[in-house]
């Protein structure tokens, strides 16, 4: 499983470019932080990557990939349905009896440290419950590629740092893991960064 990108860059205000220039191969087991500022491209850049929107200049190319799982900045779920409801809902639409999503279900709520608030109805989570929540069932939908955008973004710092201590437990061995952020703290818990504040030519690094 493979994401290539190859000369990319893309406008939506030709010959203003957000971003370009950028070469970069990701595989399963990445987690990658999108770095930079706000406007900078960083939603745009995910969305490309699910193919979504074509690019301006340049190309990307989907070895392997067919699930995709978006992790949005504001959690949404359905209010009266439980933590545990949310989770074992993928579970059992990849086809896993209910016994066994429920199962299932329960060792990833415990992943994300969630498993004592499994019979908690959504609307009574709180902003980083919910967030760590909607991680939790992207995990349980087995993506090949995984989409995060801005996860603490409307979160206070206390709350965004359960977040990111979370963040780690998305890295899997059958999926790429690719997260917008201008948050540090997120930054610091992927494993490498793809910086879009240059514009041009944006820099893979690993993480120290």
């Amino acid at each position: 499983m493979r994401l290539t990108i190859t000369g990319l860059g893309h406008s939506f205000r030709p010959p203003h470019m957000l971003f370009a220039g950028i070469d970069a191969i990701f595989q399963a087991g990445d987690l990658v932080a999108v770095t930079g500022p706000s406007g900078c491209g960083k939603s745009t850049f995910l969305a490309l990557m699910a193919g979504w929107m074509e690019p301006s200049q340049g190309q990307v190319d989907r070895e392997g990939i067919g699930a995709t799982a978006w992790v949005f900045q504001n959690p949404h779920g359905v209010a009266r349905r439980t933590a545990l409801d949310h989770v074992a809902l993928p579970l059992l639409a990849l086809g896993h009896k209910r016994g066994a999503a429920t199962s299932l279900a329960e060792t990833i709520l415990g992943r994300f440290n969630l498993d004592h608030l499994a019979n908690q109805q959504f609307r009574s989570l709180s902003g980083g419950e919910a967030q760590r929540l909607m991680l939790a069932r992207a995990v349980a939908s087995d993506p090949d590629l995984l989409l995060v955008d801005e996860p603490t973004a409307q979160l206070d710092r206390h709350t965004a740092a359960s977040v990111n201590s979370a963040l780690a437990n998305l890295a899997s061995e059958r999926t790429i893991v690719l997260v917008a952020t201008h948050d540090p703290g997120t930054q610091s818990a992927c494993s490498q960064a793809l910086d879009l504040a240059t514009k041009t030519e944006p820099a893979v690094s690993a993480m120290p």
